[in-house]
């Protein structure tokens, strides 16, 4: 009872703490989630934030920034989010019904700030991610701007996806690289 109580403070104090006026849908949260930006954060039915028993759950949060007015994320049915999650869009990031997604993943869909020295402090450049059907997403992966992952692969652990992946694979690496077909 007491670690819950615990755990249902911190839910509470995110998302009091979240500034994202422009949320649909309703998530079930079992790990603290801050929500923010000036975009639009879309949930389908059936997700889940959080895992109890998975690491990082008494010690961290997940965070979700729809930067800018026009930036959306859409996460769609039946996805499962495990903890230490972030997903930060400029543009647009979706992800499809029945995705699974590990411990610590990142989905960026820009550079967070550009690579010359002389344009580091003016707008990255952002580019859609979208995340397929029946995808799995395992621990520590990060998935970067531009990136199309196809219906029902598979992204190892550790992972670092910087073009897209069809459908039906599993890739592995840094930087990810085809290692069979399912």
């Amino acid at each position: 009872m007491k670690n819950f109580l615990f755990v249902w403070l911190r839910i509470f104090k995110y998302k009091w703490l979240s500034n994202c006026k422009r949320i649909e849908g309703y998530p079930s949260v079992f790990h603290p989630v801050l929500i923010n930006g000036k975009g639009k954060v879309i949930f389908g039915k059936n997700v889940q934030i959080g895992v109890i028993n998975s690491p990082y759950y008494y010690s961290h949060y997940s965070y979700i920034e729809a930067r800018h007015e026009n930036s959306l994320i859409e996460i769609g049915n039946n996805v499962s989010i495990n903890n230490a999650f972030s997903v930060v869009s400029f543009s647009k990031i979706s992800i499809a019904d029945d995705v699974l997604i590990g411990v610590n993943c990142s989905i960026l869909d820009n550079d967070g700030h550009q690579l010359s020295p002389e344009n580091r402090k003016s707008e990255p450049i952002s580019e859609h991610v979208l995340i397929g059907k029946n995808v799995f997403i395992g621990n520590n992966v990060t998935i970067l701007k531009g990136v199309e992952i196809g219906k029902n692969s598979v992204i190892a652990n550790g992972a670092v996806v910087t073009s897209s992946v069809p459908e039906n694979v599993l890739v592995a690496g840094v930087p990810a690289k085809i290692i069979k077909q399912l």
